[in-house]
């Protein structure tokens, strides 16, 4: 039976003082944008909305689409395929599920380390709010 990469999604969740990023209670460490995997028979943009709500308790709605991201090194546990979500939420995050903390940053305030390949997402969409060109697909 072939091995196939696990379909994945994350979420850059907007918030007036800034973004949403959650801290790994599970390996590997670090913090992270909120995401998980797709479940069966469920749609990538119903994926993106539910993993953000059960990591941080926020009601997003999803505005645009950065990108996705394959590289098979993205994940140190397995290849996976992230698609990312950029959306809207109003409130406090608070942890939930996979995550052991949820916080607000904005780009000067990035904490470390950050798991996967979110530093470059991050790049990416900092990039995007500043030109409003998506570095994707990605060329390298």
């Amino acid at each position: 039976m072939p091995r196939n990469p696990a379909p994945t999604v994350d979420v850059i969740i907007e918030l007036p003082d800034g973004i949403v990023l959650i801290e790994r209670r599970n390996p590997p460490p670090g913090w992270a944008l909120p995401g998980g995997f797709v479940e069966y028979g469920e749609s990538v943009e119903a994926a993106a909305v539910r993993e953000a709500h059960e990591e941080t308790g926020l009601n997003v709605q999803l505005t645009d689409l950065l990108g996705v991201y394959s590289d098979p090194r993205r994940d140190p546990r397995s290849h996976t395929i992230a698609v990312v979500f950029v959306g809207l939420a109003h409130g406090a995050p608070v942890a939930g599920d996979d995550a052991a903390k949820a916080a607000i940053f904005t780009e000067s305030t990035l904490p470390g380390p950050i798991a996967f390949d979110h530093a470059q997402i991050l790049r990416d969409y900092f990039r995007f709010k500043r030109t409003g060109v998506r570095q994707w697909p990605r060329r390298d």
